[in-house]
């Protein structure tokens, strides 16, 4: 996202703070896409992901206020707002499996959810790829901690207990691997804009 882009979306967010729902939906507009990509990655189950995109943008519009630039972008901020609805139903699921095969037969009388604009898909694989090849130019160590994270939906501490590493040294790969991806990420959109 450029610096315009991430204006904007500061600018909506700010109005929506202030009860404007015309902003909310810009940056619904702006943001679906990679929100419910998380939610994908993490859940694996489309009914469930489009339910936390609802989730992240209600709780987007309640808490506007809380928004503090200073912490990161309104994007990294949906983002982790997604990646924790997204975790806190896959936990709600594994507590109650039973009713995960229930919930996925009364979905099966529902209507089909309407097709993808073929732009939208294009700009979302492109985006895709972007960020696949920022992710593999990471040291492997950073690029496994953020993938256990953000994929597998795992904390910080069940990530440092799988790799059998101290929470601190966890910690300092994900930051660390986030800003370089930033950084990746960043000189791709500056490229291709130019």
């Amino acid at each position: 996202m450029n610096s315009q882009e991430q204006g904007d979306s500061a600018t909506w967010l700010a109005r929506a703070a202030a009860g404007d729902g015309a902003a909310l939906a810009a940056l619904y507009d702006r943001h679906v896409r990679i929100v419910y990509s998380v939610a994908l990655r993490i859940l694996g189950d489309e009914a469930d992901a489009e339910d936390v995109v609802q989730e992240v943008f209600a709780q987007i519009w309640r808490q506007a206020s809380r928004y503090d630039d200073r912490r990161g972008t309104v994007e990294a901020w949906l983002l982790t707002v997604a990646r924790t609805r997204a975790i806190d139903r896959l936990r709600a699921r594994r507590a109650r499996p039973d009713q995960v095969t229930t919930g996925a037969a009364d979905r099966s009388t529902e209507p089909a959810a309407p097709t993808v604009d073929p732009g939208d898909a294009l700009t979302a694989a492109h985006d895709a790829k972007r960020i696949r090849d920022a992710l593999h130019a990471l040291p492997l160590l950073q690029r496994l901690a953020i993938e256990l994270a953000y994929f597998e939906g795992l904390t910080q501490t069940q990530i440092a207990e799988r790799l059998e590493e101290p929470l601190g040294t966890v910690k300092t790969r994900i930051r660390l691997g986030l800003l370089k991806l930033r950084d990746a990420l960043s000189k791709s959109t500056a490229g291709g804009a130019a």
